[in-house]
């Protein structure tokens, strides 16, 4: 090999420039990597795809029913009001590191732009005192999100309620201002072209590690919802008008 120092390069017997050479190999890894961090965050789990719906960083991959810029949904570190447990505060957070936010709970429903039929639906959830929110699966078949903490007896309508139809087993409700932790594994409608032949299904719902639900069939969709209409796929929903609310920690593993 014979280098020429002032120049910085070296070259091989067959003339080859290796410095030239090496420079273009790591300028390729660098383009590979970059490729890589802008494909969306999709991965493989031995059980299916999974989708982490949320990058932390802004609102990309979601929508609003309304319009985005009348939305008071943002992206940061989520606490209880030290001054009101009535309100969330969304501080600054480090990229790929915020939570989905509404503080206020004025804000308006969000769903994602993907769409998903059978699959387990995990994420952590915060509520404010008093709050109100909800979880669509489908954009049609809501698990309710309430501050339940503490009540000896609860409905459809508390924390962990399939809204309109079944009650927790129990009140697995932690205090407001805590993240909270929802498992779901949910199956969708079956159709045969436009007629549904099997109904949705809540197969299991486990909050804060309790089993709430098991084997529980939606025989129609909940109000609310994005369209109004059962399909055989839809996005994920988080209800964002009727209290302040947080989620994080989003993943959704595809099964059918």
């Amino acid at each position: 090999m014979r280098c020429d120092v002032k120049r910085r390069n070296c070259t091989n017997p067959q003339g080859k420039n290796t410095m030239t050479d090496d420079l273009g190999t790591k300028m390729l890894v660098v383009l590979g990597v970059m490729v890589i961090l802008a494909l969306p965050a999709i991965a493989w789990a031995a059980d299916g795809k999974v989708v982490v719906p949320h990058n932390g960083t802004n609102l990309d991959g979601w929508q609003t029913k309304g319009d985005i810029e009348n939305s008071t949904w943002t992206v940061g570190a989520t606490k209880l009001d030290p001054d009101n447990p009535a309100k969330l505060i969304a501080e600054p957070a480090p990229a790929g590191r915020g939570d989905l936010v509404t503080p206020t709970g004025r804000g308006q429903d969000i769903f994602t732009v993907e769409k998903f039929g059978d699959c387990i639906v995990e994420l952590e959830v915060m509520v404010s005192k008093g709050s109100n929110s909800g979880i669509y699966l489908m954009g049609e078949y809501e698990i309710q999100v309430l501050d339940s903490f503490g009540k000896e007896q609860v409905g459809p309508g508390d924390m962990g309620g399939i809204y309109g139809a079944t009650a927790p087993a129990a009140n697995a409700s932690k205090a407001p201002g805590e993240w909270q932790k929802f498992v779901i594994e949910f199956q969708a409608p079956r159709f045969n072209g436009d007629e549904k032949v099997a109904n949705a299904k809540f197969v299991t719902i486990t909050l804060n590690g309790q089993v709430i639900h098991q084997n529980v069939e939606m025989q129609r969709q909940t109000p609310g919802g994005v369209s109004g209409r059962e399909h055989a796929k839809g996005p994920l929903m988080f209800q964002g008008n009727h209290g302040p609310v947080a989620y994080r920690n989003i993943r959704i593993t595809l099964t059918e």
